[in-house]
């Protein structure tokens, strides 16, 4: 098969696009986050569908006004938010697989559902590969975000790839679930009675201070607890700081801390709780370990 170079080209975007695949793994001794997708589960859906490598690389979109036009034809899969979607001009679902002709443009509206949106492409985005990764991280690729006239590469063959559709239905049901699944972290024992209680019973607020790094909540939890020596920490890490606030690590965040691991997300947590906008509520669910 002969693969030609392409070019995505950004017309417009908000705030916090990026290409991101499944992240670096094996690099947290060097100090080097793990980056990649926030939710795993829409763009691993992606991939699967245009039967790219699992590890293939898309666009993530956090915001709407995001517009691209496709230098040459391809297939594109999204998935993640519902959201308003124009191909060409022309209303389309913000799900599934999508064929394009060269010179086609897709543009993304209003979120009605979730936070994130992948757009993958048929042989994933061919950015530069850093320490086994493709993921966007300032201080170790050259690219930190999309802006316009941004240009992306993928591989076309000059040809809309063939494809059959798929019956599977990306399903966004779960975006309005409030309920988080939670482990107990490795410092849950040394919160008193009392705060283990209003974790397991209490509902809190996604706040304003949400992106790559870290998910704030807005609800205080008094915090009598020493300090602690720095740790190992991972996404989905739950701290609870000095000041009582509750910082959910997420997939751009540091390799260790010192404020107590109260508790830990797990994989599918961590997708769930990357597409819950701000002001949105949240309980957690502890699993057995």
């Amino acid at each position: 098969m002969i693969k030609d170079a392409a070019y995505l080209k950004i017309l417009k975007t908000g705030p916090g696009t990026s290409v991101q695949d499944l992240g670096r793994i094996g690099y947290s001794q060097f100090g080097v986050p793990y980056s990649g997708a926030m939710d795993k589960k829409a763009i691993t859906w992606v991939n699967h569908l245009l039967k790219n490598k699992v590890d293939g690389a898309a666009l993530e979109i956090c915001q709407p006004g995001f517009k691209a036009v496709f230098e040459a034809p391809t297939l594109i899969c999204l998935a993640g938010a519902n959201a308003d979607c124009l191909l060409n001009g022309k209303p389309a679902a913000s799900f599934g697989l999508i064929p394009i002709q060269e010179g086609g443009t897709i543009e993304i509206g209003a979120f009605k559902q979730g936070s994130i949106l992948y757009l993958g492409v048929k042989m994933g985005f061919q950015t530069a590969e850093i320490m086994e990764s493709r993921s966007w991280y300032q201080g170790i690729t050259g690219e930190t975000s999309g802006k316009k006239n941004t240009l992306i590469q993928y591989f076309t063959t000059q040809e809309i790839p063939s494809f059959t559709n798929s019956k599977a239905k990306w399903n966004t049901s779960g975006f309005d679930n409030e309920t988080i699944a939670v482990y107990p972290g490795p410092d849950w024992e040394l919160l008193d009675p009392k705060s283990q209680k209003v974790l397991s019973e209490g509902i809190f607020t996604i706040s304003n201070l949400k992106n790559r790094m870290a998910i704030q909540l807005e609800e205080l939890l008094p915090n009598s607890l020493p300090e602690l020596a720095t740790a190992p920490v991972f996404p989905g890490t739950v701290q609870l700081t000095s000041g009582g606030k509750l910082i959910v690590l997420m997939r751009d965040a540091q390799v260790t801390g010192g404020y107590p691991r109260i508790l830990q997300l797990p994989e599918e947590s961590l997708s769930a709780l990357a597409q819950k906008r701000p002001n949105q509520k949240i309980s957690f669910s502890f699993l057995k370990v």
